[in-house]
């Protein structure tokens, strides 16, 4: 699975807020499907930090997730997302 994360610090994840304020990191099956997101979060924000796509085994990511207690989406390859505007955040875990 692949993760979107900060280019200078690997270890800064890209997450949105839901609808409740809860952070939800996006893990994307495929990777062109990271890489379109990407593309549109950058075209449509310009003040992100530089961000990259990162390949994470799916049991290592969601594992840490879990034993975080952070809430977790994995984006599959006929799934359709749009970067929200006002919900983006990029956070160290």
């Amino acid at each position: 699975m692949f993760l979107i994360t900060l280019e200078e610090n690997p270890d800064g994840v890209y997450s949105t807020l839901d609808e409740e304020g809860n952070h939800v990191i996006y893990f994307f099956e495929e990777e062109d499907d990271a890489e379109r997101y990407l593309g549109l979060l950058e075209a449509t924000n310009n003040d992100l930090p530089s961000l990259m796509i990162n390949e994470v085994d799916s049991r290592v990511g969601v594992g840490m997730c879990e034993l975080r207690g952070m809430k977790y989406t994995i984006i599959q390859s006929d799934d359709i997302i749009v970067p929200p505007r006002d919900y983006d955040y990029i956070q160290n875990h």
